[in-house]
């Protein structure tokens, strides 16, 4: 007769039967993803069931308000604290929300107007000087008769 044993993570609770980042509700971010993880076109459809399913323990995991329980999530906290590289599909999806999360550069619209440094006006005011002068040497041109 073999007798089956379970390994005991730091909280006491048998590792066989705790599941890796579990969470008793569904996950949003409306504040960077208002539509939603499955329509904001950054996340596979797979990546974006997985966020809603677990993000919350990952969110928790990653601030350190929830301690892990699991060998996975003792690895994800090490990936997040930076002492490990990510390898684990949880692992790199959390690294990518967290990535597009942060958002993505503002680039200028055309029309907008620039603050302009003291140094860039003194610059331009040289080469408008410069023009001028350049302007006066020239002679006319004159013109070809036919």
């Amino acid at each position: 007769m073999t007798m089956l044993t379970t390994t005991s993570t730091p909280s006491g609770v048998p590792q066989d039967n705790v599941a890796s980042f579990t969470a008793t509700r569904r996950f949003y971010d409306d504040a960077n993803f208002p539509k939603g993880f499955h329509r904001c076109g950054d996340f596979t459809q797979k990546e974006a069931e997985l966020l809603e399913t677990h993000g919350v323990a990952l969110k928790a995991l990653a601030e350190g308000t929830m301690l892990p329980r699991t060998a996975d999530e003792q690895r994800f906290v090490d990936v997040i604290n930076g002492s490990q590289t990510a390898s684990a599909p949880m692992e790199k999806l959390w690294i990518k929300y967290l990535t597009l999360a942060q958002g993505r550069p503002f680039y200028a619209v055309v029309g907008t107007n620039l603050v302009r440094t003291a140094e860039t006006e003194e610059y331009l005011d040289t080469l408008d000087v410069e023009a001028d002068a350049s302007d006066e040497d020239e002679e006319p041109e004159a013109e070809e008769k036919a």
